[in-house]
């Protein structure tokens, strides 16, 4: 969209802004120059015309979805490792991944943004950890500007291997020196921080399995120095915290802690297995979580104390996490998962807490998701916000007999998105990709999965 060029939304049967207010707009629309919302309202009180004009009438219209963590790669591998739990599980795929070449990783990160687009996502984050046969992250990076939706692309990092009492094969693991080296030249090459900002880059280590504790360190500082986020897997299996306790004497958020991992510059993938001494220290610094629910139950790991998260004020967003634990990439199915996990949580622990709701799931999958990335530009529908924005049918059999749409959403679903829009460009229209040819792309995609089990 040009700075000439105007958008204009209206008739929506509802509009969620997910504004401080929870504003939500019966007969709504928006209105959008260059890509930057402008006004916010009943159609009523919109303008009347715009370059581009759509009739949203039959949809509820939310904010675009924000993924917080994934691995794209694991939409060529899923169903594999069914009944393992994470351990287990990384053991038997890491053979199969070693086969991984540049293509397998630009034709699964086109594949994964699809995926995601389709279910409603305009930003995601994929967490990309070992660079193997040639492989970089120059290669997701111009496979994603394909796709068309903001992309946090990490610079993820293993430096420590079986041999030196880590989990993953040697022959993955990279010099430290090398790793930092390339960690500031794709921030160098590719961050992007301005509002709006399409590509941006996250310094990212692994776990603490499979770096070193200095690795740790000198990745936070120099994220610290460059201005970028910092993301790691932490406190996911009672296997992990056994590790952590064994090795660092210390519990995982501890640990983190410990090597200077706490802060509103970083976030988490999944913080399943913490205290109430660990949720206060990551709600007094700011420190996030990505959320990834169904990942948690298909590998057996638990649930993640979302409410308690909440209550205290610890930055949550969710996360689809890869598509070989998950087996789905359907980010607004996660907001249903995280919904219903929670919900088992309370009753499981018998606990008096308020029960979630459907509108606080898809706050935390929109606004939460937003300020874990450390992004203001996105996640609510407001003058000055990007025009990011999901258009979700009413008429079909999914919302039959749905007599609160917005709550629909979560519990009726799964939903495809009919109409997706990111900076006032559309991405889906009619619910189907447009700017990118999916059908060859799923056709390579398929090929390359089978050579890898073959």
């Amino acid at each position: 969209m040009s700075s000439s060029e105007s958008l204009l939304l209206r008739n929506a049967d509802v509009l969620v802004t997910m504004d401080d207010g929870g504003a939500e707009i019966p007969d709504g629309g928006l209105f959008a120059r260059d890509g930057w919302i402008e006004q916010v309202g009943p159609t009523s009180d919109l303008p009347d015309t715009a370059d581009e004009v759509i009739d949203c009438r039959g949809s509820v219209v939310i904010p675009g979805l924000v993924n917080t963590h994934h691995h794209f790669f694991q939409t060529l591998t899923r169903t594999l490792a069914q009944d393992s739990e994470l351990f287990g599980w990384l053991v038997q795929l890491y053979p199969v991944w070693s086969r991984l070449t540049p293509e397998h990783v630009r034709v699964s990160t086109a594949t994964a943004l699809a995926e995601l687009a389709l279910s409603g996502c305009t930003t995601a984050f994929d967490h990309h950890y070992f660079w193997i046969n040639g492989a970089s992250i120059d290669d997701q990076i111009r496979a994603a500007r394909k796709v068309g939706i903001r992309f946090h692309a990490s610079r993820g990092s293993m430096s420590v291997g079986q041999s030196a009492g880590g989990l993953p094969p040697d022959e993955w693991v990279e010099d430290e020196d090398a790793i930092l080296a390339d960690c500031q030249r794709a921030v160098s090459e590719y961050h992007d921080p301005s509002p709006g900002a399409m590509t941006r880059v996250v310094i990212a280590p692994c776990s603490p399995f499979t770096v070193s504790p200095d690795l740790m360190r000198q990745s936070a500082a120099l994220a610290r120095s460059v201005g970028v986020k910092l993301h790691t897997h932490l406190a996911e299996t009672l296997d992990e915290e056994d590790y952590c306790l064994e090795l660092f004497g210390s519990r995982p958020v501890e640990y983190a802690e410990s090597v200077d991992w706490l802060g509103p510059d970083v976030w988490f993938a999944h913080a399943v297995h913490v205290s109430e001494r660990d949720t206060a220290a990551m709600a007094s610094t700011r420190t996030g979580v990505g959320h990834c629910p169904t990942s948690n139950m298909r590998l057996a790991s638990g649930v993640a104390p979302l409410t308690r998260y909440l209550q205290a004020g610890v930055p949550v967003g969710l996360g689809v996490d890869g598509s070989a634990s998950n087996d789905s990439s359907h980010l607004l199915a996660e907001a249903r998962q995280a919904l219903l996990a929670a919900r088992m949580a309370r009753a499981m622990e018998r606990s008096d807490e308020p029960m979630l709701t459907a509108r606080l799931a898809l706050r935390v999958a929109t606004r939460g998701g937003a300020e874990v990335l450390g992004r203001t530009d996105i996640g609510s529908l407001e003058p000055g916000k990007a025009a990011d924005v999901a258009c979700f049918r009413t008429d079909g059999v999914s919302m039959a007999g749905a007599h609160d749409p917005v709550a629909g959403l979560v519990l009726s679903g799964p939903h495809q998105v009919d109409r997706l829009i990111v900076g006032g460009r559309s991405v889906v229209v009619d619910g189907q990709m447009v700017g990118m040819e999916l059908g060859p792309n799923l056709e390579r995609h398929r090929q390359l999965a089978r050579l890898l089990v073959t």
